[in-house]
């Protein structure tokens, strides 16, 4: 009977059996818990479309979506060239791809022991390839969301730039007549019609307005530089290219949203922390496996000979050893059972990051939605309170020409014009950039770059 042997030595015993059944009929005999995809609750639909009842221009639907180039909706080339230059050239792309080349090499080593050794220690490598090619698709992963940011910082930097452009033209517009209507002060006070406090008011109003110029051409000057190194070149590399004045391009008339279910798919910063859970749950098994015994193969090969005369005989001469061997760290159990509680703990970390991840992803979107569309309804007011202000404007100036009226009046409708045309363009620029927050938060982009 084996009662009188020492446990360890028993043990050893039994795992020499399991492990000469595992290789009989080939089970893999991978330790620790298998991999299942966490469980994810959505929503049915999006409730950041049900808050806006009014008709809008640009109008949120369910219909399947398909995000792979959404730049190209604006029908703007220059935009569409950026972003595919950027794709192609930025910097944090680039790290991303050496990440997931570093990741292919660690899943090589990790599989480099299945080959040359024998199935006896290779059965307990799989868990350790399983979690390294884990690792591998969360670098795939990241990659693709690094892309989503791209394509959404360049258009998001490309809107303001035309935005800060057409507030340049307003400015100056305005800018001009606002020096006509100075001029007319001027010459009245020189006829004795007004006052000397006319003029001082509508100098003040022109060298206002002059002193906001300078402002809107550095903030347009520094979206040309952050285009210039999202695209990988020097800051100013693109200053030729962009400087010329171009209209915000229009937002597209349908923006499909798809349902909520869809995005748990889509987005790849999901796909990454799934794939996260992945490798931590693989590496419960690899810890684990420390808890059993490594049998392994070793041998040598050859030439030896006593007589220097049949040393050139190579079939005389070869000679080669083999041997079996066990490695089991039976004293160190404590250790081993620390660090499967602590890749347990881990694994419970990774999948709690996995569910923030989700509901993360579910307020971008839910958010984005209800931004876009409120701001398509502040948009329509300030259209509304731009052509009242015009005809404020015009009229004053007409009673304050034939002397009905006094300046102030003038004074107060052409401050409101310029306030109302300035918060238009900027409502224009913040509903495309809405926009394409929406269209980063359902993840869309990264297919374009692929993996």
């Amino acid at each position: 009977g084996s009662t009188g042997l020492p446990a360890w030595f028993r043990k050893l015993l039994l795992g020499l059996g399991i492990l000469t059944l595992c290789s009989a009929v080939g089970l893999g005999c991978a330790v620790g818990p298998n991999f299942q995809a966490p469980e994810t609750k959505t929503p049915p639909v999006w409730d950041g479309q049900t808050v806006v009842t009014k008709a809008l221009p640009s109008k949120t639907t369910i219909d399947p979506v398909t995000l792979v180039d959404w730049w190209k909706a604006f029908k703007d080339p220059t935009l569409s060239s950026l972003v595919e230059r950027a794709i192609r050239a930025n910097l944090d792309v680039r790290q991303a791809e050496a990440r997931i080349r570093q990741a292919r090499a660690a899943r090589g080593v990790a599989g480099a022991p299945l080959w040359p050794e024998v199935d006896a220690s290779a059965l307990y490598q799989r868990r350790n390839l399983e979690a390294a090619t884990a690792d591998l698709q969360a670098a795939v992963e990241d990659r693709r969301d690094v892309l989503v940011t791209l394509a959404g910082e360049v258009g998001t930097n490309y809107l303001n730039l035309r935005g800060f452009q057409q507030q340049i033209v307003i400015a100056r517009n305005n800018l001009e007549a606002q020096k006509k209507t100075a001029d007319i002060t001027h010459r009245r006070y020189e006829a004795g019609f007004v006052s000397r406090l006319d003029v001082a008011n509508a100098d003040a109003q022109v060298a206002t307005t002059e002193a906001q110029i300078p402002i809107l051409e550095s903030s347009a000057r520094s979206a040309i530089y952050s285009l210039g190194v999202l695209l990988g070149q020097q800051p100013a590399a693109l200053v030729e290219e962009l400087n010329k004045e171009s209209p915000i391009p229009p937002n597209p008339p349908e923006v499909p949203v798809g349902l909520p279910s869809e995005l748990v798919r889509r987005r790849p910063d999901i796909r990454r922390a799934e794939a996260q859970v992945h490798a931590a749950t693989a590496r419960i098994g690899v810890a684990t496996a420390d808890l059993f015994p490594k049998f392994f193969l070793t041998g040598s090969f050859g030439f030896s000979s006593n007589d220097l005369t049949t040393l050139g005989n190579l079939n005389n001469s070869k000679f080669w050893s083999f041997s079996p061997g066990v490695s089991w760290p039976i004293f160190a159990g404590g250790r081993i059972r620390a660090n499967v509680a602590l890749r347990n703990a881990v694994q419970e970390e990774t999948l709690l990051a996995y569910q923030k991840t989700v509901l993360t992803a579910l307020q971008d979107v839910e958010t984005a939605l209800v931004a876009y569309a409120k701001e398509q309804e502040h948009q329509k007011s300030l259209t509304a309170a731009v052509a009242s202000n015009r005809q404020a404007v015009d009229l004053a100036m007409k009673l304050y020409v034939a002397g009905r009226t006094d300046f102030l009046n003038v004074l107060n409708a052409q401050r409101s014009l310029f306030t109302t045309e300035d918060a238009l363009t900027q409502s224009t620029r913040t509903l495309g950039t809405n926009l394409i927050a929406l269209y980063k938060a359902l993840g869309g982009g990264w297919e374009k770059g692929g993996s």
